[in-house]
């Protein structure tokens, strides 16, 4: 039960960070392509990259802990369901760069941010 709970409030804060940063974002960028969503799964790539070599090298913490930061807070500010219909909805305008753009790019640089995460943390420990 402690394990569900952690998971439910760290996913509450990550999706009030989403919609806080997405929203911000889009502001920005605008509305013609879902920026927001790019930028959130890139960041949460980043950050758990951070975040699993944190924990792996320097931080033993419980389980709770854990599951409160990456199932539930990451787990809550990184959306592949938004992505997906992002993608679709792109796809039905007829925008095919731009969903094809928009599709690598969420894998290509989520990718690359969890990695840049996991080298950042170990440059920082050495």
């Amino acid at each position: 039960m402690n394990m569900l709970l952690a998971v439910a409030c760290g996913g509450a804060l990550g999706a009030m960070g989403r919609h806080l940063v997405s929203g911000q974002v889009m502001r920005w960028a605008g509305s013609g392509f879902p920026w927001g969503t790019l930028t959130v799964n890139v960041l949460g790539s980043f950050v758990l990259g951070v975040l699993v070599e944190y924990l792996a090298l320097r931080w033993s913490t419980t389980q709770e802990m854990r599951g409160f930061l990456v199932v539930g807070m990451l787990g809550g500010f990184t959306t592949f369901s938004a992505f997906s219909l992002d993608a679709v909805l792109l796809l039905e305008r007829g925008q095919l760069g731009a969903a094809f753009a928009y599709i690598s790019g969420n894998l290509l640089l989520s990718i690359c941010g969890l990695f840049a995460g996991l080298l950042l943390f170990r440059e920082i420990l050495t």
